[in-house]
């Protein structure tokens, strides 16, 4: 497996990533004896995958309910016009948005699918209607709500 900074990864490196997508503050002693290594070389790489960019972040999952945003919502956004000028300035205005957890660049019926993260319908509609809808490439956006969600952020299939 190869990745786009050009780093091969081999089987302890797998282990080593899917071992800390189940649990980023397994300290290294564990993690070492998980993935048949000491210590000393387990933390180089470690440190070698976060200075490739194949490590990007070590986060906490949080229960979005229990922190108050009980509200998913997917938004397909179709744009106006497809220029430079108009995709940098909706990407940098929707990553200035924190109820924006997810912007992806799609082929298909939408040009962009948003996951936002709210408290309720009244906070989705004021983070349309307030910023979305004021940006002048927007054509429309279309709507769909999570009801249930089964599965979240889960890790990565880092199989060989």
């Amino acid at each position: 497996m190869t990745t786009s900074a050009k780093i091969t990864l081999d089987d302890i490196d797998l282990k080593i990533l899917r071992e800390l997508q189940a649990d980023a503050r397994l300290p290294n002693l564990v993690l070492a004896e998980r993935v048949g290594l000491s210590p000393s070389p387990c933390s180089r790489r470690v440190k070698l995958l976060e200075q490739a960019g194949v490590i990007t972040a070590h986060r906490a999952m949080v229960d979005r309910a229990a922190v108050g945003l009980g509200l998913t919502v997917f938004a397909g956004v179709r744009v106006e016009k497809h220029t430079r000028g108009n995709a940098d300035a909706f990407v940098a205005a929707v990553l200035a948005m924190p109820e924006v957890v997810a912007c992806h660049l799609t082929s298909g019926d939408v040009d962009y699918l948003l996951e936002v993260v709210v408290p309720d319908m009244a906070a989705y509609e004021a983070t349309v209607l307030g910023r979305l809808l004021e940006l002048p490439a927007i054509r429309d956006i279309r709507t769909s709500f999570a009801m249930r969600s089964h599965k979240v952020g889960g890790p990565l299939p880092l199989e060989r």
